[in-house]
């Protein structure tokens, strides 16, 4: 008896316990609100000349500054890593907003991507300067835009407009950085998952389970 208990805790016990690490943590939980009901997007225009919205979709939303071309291996790295895994979800988007004057380098960018990818999720929209740096401000993060308008780091929006995150102080997390991607690849994935599995639970619990998320 005492050898088979012995046995368990050496080889059973170990494999249970990486299992439920593995699969996240954060899964049997709410992924909390790091800012609340943030402003929609105003009437700006993607490259396809549509105007784009935040609300009933789950956005994945960055900001790309200036530089877009110097830093298109991010879109690359979120490109591989996230979306290509869920972007057949209809109530999914990936958003960057750039600067007025980027939107060749912005086509280029999406041109690349849709040599191996279905870009129809991707919508890279236009505003000026100022627009950009108001949009960002009234988000309240503790990071900051560059110099050029942008940042390495995207951040999840639910369909309500809350910006999602990790507010615990010694595992906060606002955005995540696409320059990484073992950070896409772990934190945001399962943060991400999180969100994917509220929204199907509230389907379930409403009898109203779609192939939308």
């Amino acid at each position: 008896m005492k050898k088979n208990i012995v046995l368990f805790v050496l080889f059973v016990l170990p494999i249970v316990a990486y299992l439920f690490f593995a699969s996240g943590v954060n899964g049997f939980t709410k992924l909390p609100i790091v800012t609340s009901k943030i402003a929609n997007l105003g009437d700006w225009k993607s490259l396809r000349g549509e105007k784009v919205g935040l609300d009933n979709k789950i956005t994945i939303l960055g900001f790309s500054g200036a530089e877009i071309l110097k830093n298109r291996g991010n879109y690359f790295n979120l490109n591989e890593k996230v979306y290509q895994r869920y972007h057949s979800f209809q109530d999914l988007q990936f958003v960057v907003i750039c600067p007025l004057g980027t939107e060749e380098d912005a086509r280029k960018v999406v041109d690349a991507l849709a040599a191996f990818t279905d870009v129809s999720q991707w919508h890279f929209v236009f505003a000026s300067p100022a627009e950009i740096s108001a949009y960002y401000n009234q988000l309240h993060l503790v990071g900051k835009l560059d110099q050029h308008l942008g940042t390495p780091n995207v951040f999840i929006v639910d369909k309500e407009r809350n910006l999602r995150g990790r507010k615990d102080e010694k595992d906060y997390k606002e955005g995540y950085n696409t320059f990484h991607p073992s950070e896409l690849s772990n934190e945001m994935l399962d943060d991400f998952k999180i969100i994917l599995y509220e929204y199907r639970a509230a389907l379930k619990k409403n009898h109203n389970a779609t192939k939308q998320l």
